[in-house]
């Protein structure tokens, strides 16, 4: 049996779950999430906990069984808490900036990179070279922020453009130069 599929799911007070038409709605303070249920996967409220549960042992259920227990945990977790992703610009002159809801990043094209936030996801610029971003759904706060790392990745060389807050740039050795 899946380690994780079979934790259950504490539900904090305030936190509204409703299971019905092959989907699973989680309502809370920051907002509302769904996902749709795969067959052979249900659930059981058992008052401030959620239970996953599986209709057989076959490999489909088994995968889908501990998958469906994790996103159901991020759903509870986004409405309650949200997430965010923070990255960080390293080279001269490189600084982002929001105007309105929009984010702009001048990172040493000829001109500067504008990026609107999906729905549900919000930018901060604590300092001209970083930036957070925020929301209550996971996939779509780390698919954001891989969209703004990709802009510009960081180069191995200097270690020059957008990378994570706790990121580790492998570096390599430049030329050794002509004598």
């Amino acid at each position: 049996m899946s380690r994780i599929g079979k934790q259950p799911i504490v539900l904090p007070p305030g936190i509204e779950v409703n299971i019905q038409d092959g989907a699973i709605t989680v309502k809370g303070p920051k907002g509302t999430l769904s996902q749709a249920i795969p067959s052979g996967i249900f659930f059981e409220q058992e008052g401030g906990t959620l239970l996953v549960k599986r209709e057989s042992d076959s490999k489909q259920h088994a995968s889908l069984h501990g998958l469906m227990r994790a996103l159901t945990f991020n759903m509870v977790h986004g409405v309650t808490t949200g997430f965010e992703k923070k990255l960080e610009m390293v080279g001269v002159g490189y600084r982002a900036q929001m105007q309105g809801d929009k984010l702009v990043i001048n990172i040493g094209f000829s001109h500067p990179v504008e990026v609107e936030p999906p729905e549900g996801i919000s930018f901060e610029v604590p300092a001209p070279t970083r930036i957070s971003v925020k929301g209550i759904d996971k996939q779509l706060v780390g698919n954001t922020a891989a969209n703004i790392r990709a802009i510009r990745e960081p180069e191995p060389y200097k270690g020059k453009g957008i990378k994570y807050e706790k990121e580790v740039i492998r570096r390599k050795a430049g030329k050794a130069g002509a004598k």
